[in-house]
């Protein structure tokens, strides 16, 4: 008798601050890795986002997760620490849902769900948007990270030459990615400076 295993859980959420790129790529990639199931929310400024930056309905980006949950049902499984997962990114997080997250405010799915991925000492990433940063942008982050999450901004990087938006948006997926061991071949991996 084979013993089943269980697939890697994530839970990806879109927020409304500019970057929906990032979410739709993370499930994009996901969606392909049959060994990771996702569990994705969208805020409502995170689905006018879609509409805005991509020209993506609700279905279109419902269709690329495994499982959906709407933004208000805080009684949803993933609302529960009993609810196995391997943690959560926000892609992008809004300066409100990290205010939030920051403040303990479970006042929808998407903040519950993060609280309790901390509470539990699972992996929360959060991919800021926002700049400059004001200073109450910057507590919030200094607490998140004191309670264990990742502060991500979804800065690009240059060093692997990219020669598209998209290569710019795979670099930062790819380095999300890894920050959960799933394995990727989105950008090329830094090989130290070569021989001039």
């Amino acid at each position: 008798m084979s013993a089943s295993i269980a697939p890697q859980r994530l839970i990806i959420a879109i927020t409304g601050a500019t970057g929906a790129v990032y979410g739709v790529r993370l499930l994009e990639v996901l969606r392909n890795l049959p060994q990771v199931e996702t569990h994705l929310l969208i805020s409502e400024a995170g689905l006018l986002n879609l509409r805005q930056e991509l020209d993506l309905g609700r279905k279109e980006v419902e269709a690329l997760a495994d499982v959906v949950h709407h933004v208000k049902n805080v009684g949803a499984s993933i609302a529960s620490g009993s609810f196995q997962s391997d943690g959560m990114i926000i892609a992008p997080c809004s300066m409100k849902t990290l205010a939030a997250i920051a403040h303990g405010l479970s006042d929808n799915l998407i903040t519950r769900a993060a609280d309790v991925v901390l509470k539990e000492r699972r992996r929360l990433v959060l991919m800021v948007r926002e700049t400059p940063f004001n200073l109450a942008h910057l507590r919030n982050m200094t607490a998140v990270t004191e309670m264990g999450a990742i502060v991500f901004p979804p800065l690009p990087g240059f060093y692997h030459r990219p020669q598209s938006i998209i290569d710019m948006v795979d670099h930062t997926t790819g380095r999300v990615l890894d920050l959960f061991n799933i394995p990727h071949v989105l950008t090329p991996r830094w090989q130290g400076l070569g021989e001039k």
